[in-house]
């Protein structure tokens, strides 16, 4: 029975050797966290796969440019973040975000539904979802990646560029904010 491979062996093939292999097994990790978390801010699963793809696309570029990486999960976070901005500057002369709101489509983030199926047993997920939606973009996010993706608050002050304790308060507020929105 052959042992999993970690992420820094993994990042270590790809780096030393461009193989193709050990990124598809990156990929093949990570793919439903990238989705959801695109999915969360596009609200378009064609939109949120295109942009997930692009995401791995351009974590591939960064490797073989050899810039150094601390985490793989930050990296890609850190992408998708920068392509959902681009993604809503070009969508900005085009539609307005409100057209987009309202243009929600059933939520299928890639595995099977069931966090969606945990979730819709504490509160109806559509409710939490337009909720989610009503808060500052920096509460969305650290929200998603804390409880959706799961993320240490380490990662997510990585991936944000903020401080951990920074991150905390940003996490109790957002909560907060949460709660009341909910009732």
């Amino acid at each position: 029975m052959s042992k999993t491979p970690s992420d820094q062996e993994l990042l270590y093939q790809v780096k030393t050797a461009a193989d193709p292999e050990a990124y598809a097994a990156l990929y093949d990790k990570y793919i439903q966290q990238i989705y959801r978390f695109v999915f969360f801010k596009v609200s378009s699963r064609e939109e949120a796969e295109d942009i997930a793809s692009e995401v791995f696309l351009k974590a591939w570029q960064y490797f073989q440019e050899g810039k150094a990486i601390k985490s793989f999960s930050g990296l890609l976070y850190r992408i998708a973040r920068n392509s959902i901005i681009d993604w809503y500057r070009k969508r900005a002369g085009s539609q307005k975000i409100e057209a987009l709101a309202a243009r929600r489509e059933a939520i299928e983030p890639g595995d099977g539904g069931r966090w969606y199926a945990e979730l819709h047993t504490s509160l109806d997920a559509g409710v939490i979802v337009n909720a989610l939606k009503q808060l500052k973009q920096e509460y969305q996010e650290v929200i998603t990646l804390r409880y959706i993706d799961e993320l240490s608050i380490e990662e997510i002050a990585e991936i944000t560029g903020k401080r951990g304790l920074t991150v905390r308060v940003m996490i109790h507020r957002a909560l907060k904010r949460l709660r009341q929105k909910l009732g």
